[in-house]
């Protein structure tokens, strides 16, 4: 055999035996051209494929609703690449007469005039917003709202990760967290943080705002989660929000953080994005 041949197999027998983990670190390139809904939101693809949910091997700071770590199968689907902004919201409003965000609780937080909104706040992500304003949202635009296991794997990719950018801890160039309110400031435009950004792509999945997901919340759902496409529970009380917000630290800014929340409450630090089945 000859120099140049015996080297050819050994490269081709290293990558066939690469470490999982690190074959597995960034989603195969994607096959499909990414869909746009009535909105017009850019999506990204998130391929068909198994990927590690909840809180990674070895890991201690979970909560107990964030075990046991399960693989799961999730279908083909896109994901907004970016969280819903005011300015797609106001669309959204003007064509359906939708009501408005509005925080009710506390109108200090209120970011909208009535039915209008400053210039710098179109590309802000859109909150006071509850579950039910979240799904009629995407209904409209001809989507609907990711399934929690959707997100973590649209935020996580395929490779146990703390982070949708990796391990590295979190700092202000991958996010906004840790923060006071300080009127729409508070927020960032969306995509405004690069080295924070998924590997299917998908911006802010930690930090901005806290994101509406699909299902209800069990903290014992992944007990008994199916292994394929799951859904959450059929019925509950609460509903599952997503990604951290503006105001979180370090702590809870990881990928597999759950929390549970009233679907009527609109407050200053929960957004959402949409999904789309493939077709």
């Amino acid at each position: 055999m000859s120099v140049r041949v015996l080297l050819a197999a050994t490269v081709f027998s290293v990558l066939l035996n690469m470490s999982p983990l690190f074959a597995a670190d960034q989603p195969p390139q994607a096959l499909l051209t990414p869909q746009t809904g009535k909105d017009g939101a850019p999506m990204v693809v998130v391929q068909a494929g198994s990927f590690p949910m909840g809180v990674p091997h070895g890991d201690r700071d979970g909560g107990r609703d964030e075990y046991p770590r399960h693989d799961v199968f999730v279908d083909t689907f896109f994901i907004d690449k970016f969280e819903v902004t005011n300015g797609r919201y106001l669309e959204f409003v003007k064509a359906t007469g939708h009501r408005v965000p509005q925080n009710s609780k506390n109108p200090t937080r209120n970011l909208w005039q009535g039915d209008t909104i400053s210039d710098s706040l179109a590309d802000r992500p859109v909150i006071n917003v509850d579950w039910f304003d979240a799904e009629a949202y995407c209904a409209w635009a001809g989507k609907r709202l990711p399934t929690e296991a959707e997100w973590e794997k649209a935020a996580k990719g395929t490779a146990d990760r703390r982070f949708p950018w990796g391990n590295v801890e979190p700092t202000l160039k991958h996010l906004n967290f840790n923060q006071q309110w300080v009127g729409e400031k508070t927020l960032m435009p969306v995509g405004s943080y690069e080295l924070g950004k998924s590997p299917f792509g998908a911006y802010d999945m930690a930090g901005n705002v806290w994101e509406w997901v699909n299902d209800w919340y069990d903290a014992r759902y992944y007990e008994k989660s199916p292994a394929k496409n799951p859904k959450g529970p059929d019925t509950g009380t609460k509903k599952v929000i997503r990604g951290a917000g503006w105001q979180n630290e370090t702590p809870t800014v990881r990928i597999f953080t759950r929390v549970d929340s009233d679907p009527t409450i609109r407050n200053e630090s929960t957004g959402f994005r949409c999904a789309l089945d493939a077709k």
